[in-house]
């Protein structure tokens, strides 16, 4: 019960946050770009705080030793909604690859637009939303910022995986750029459609970075999906479970 009632806290309090910051930051959209992504930054620390504080959802990072000089794509498991600003804070300045619906909400999409200048892409499109994102994303990868691609497109539950889009793996390879993969246990704690969050330690594993220009994006995914499930296997009880590990 306590639980609950923390964690509904902690959803309003985000929910707060969210317009607080949002808000806040279209009144400063005249601001240089480093001035608006440490909006992005605080925000994003601000709710791992936020997340700590009410339901006990530590956060750390390993591997970040993996992470090249260089700007690149990066692949990450997508199990929950924390992943999706939980990572930020571990990695250079970044975009995202998301539904172009998002962008619609007022005031929190409009900020959305601002801050992350996202490539946002109607998932229907297939082909063209695939040349969107190489399109887009070679020119922010140039620009030095990072592109962020949660493959599997939608959240799936703890222990699941579905295939992986195309897109991150063919914008690496026509960028010239390397893929970082990021598997994490965020799904152990943060369940789908469950307002109640179990406490525990959230690790976000960053691997290898994975040259794309050695095959083909579909085997490229191939080798991405490898790794990071693999690591699902090691870190994630609800994968455990699954498999019947003890």
């Amino acid at each position: 019960m306590i639980r609950t009632i923390l964690s509904t806290v902690f959803f309003v309090t985000s929910f707060i946050f969210a317009i607080l910051f949002a808000a806040a930051s279209l009144l400063f959209f005249w601001a240089p770009s480093g001035f608006l992504w440490g909006f992005v930054l605080n925000y994003c620390r601000l709710l791992l705080w936020s997340g700590n504080f009410f339901c006990g959802l530590k956060v750390v990072a390993e591997g970040q030793e993996n992470l090249p000089d260089t700007a690149s794509v990066i692949m990450i498991k997508h199990t929950s909604a924390l992943e999706t600003y939980g990572h930020v804070p571990f990695f250079p300045k970044t975009s995202w690859v998301i539904k172009r619906d998002l962008l619609w909400i007022p005031v929190f999409g409009w900020s959305l637009a601002l801050l992350f200048r996202p490539i946002a892409i109607n998932r229907k499109a297939g082909t063209q939303a695939v040349k969107q994102v190489i399109q887009q994303g070679k020119e922010k990868l140039a620009a030095g910022t990072w592109v962020t691609v949660f493959p599997e497109g939608t959240r799936v539950a703890p222990g699941e995986t579905r295939k992986y889009g195309i897109s991150g793996a063919a914008l690496a390879k026509e960028a010239g750029v390397s893929i970082v993969p990021v598997a994490h246990n965020a799904g152990d704690f943060w369940r789908r459609r469950e307002l109640t969050k179990r406490p525990g330690t959230i690790r976000f594993c960053i691997g290898p970075p994975i040259d794309a220009s050695k095959q083909s994006p579909k085997e490229t995914n191939l080798l991405v999906q490898a790794w990071i499930e693999a690591k699902m296997t090691e870190i994630s009880s609800a994968y455990q479970e699954k498999d019947g590990v003890e």
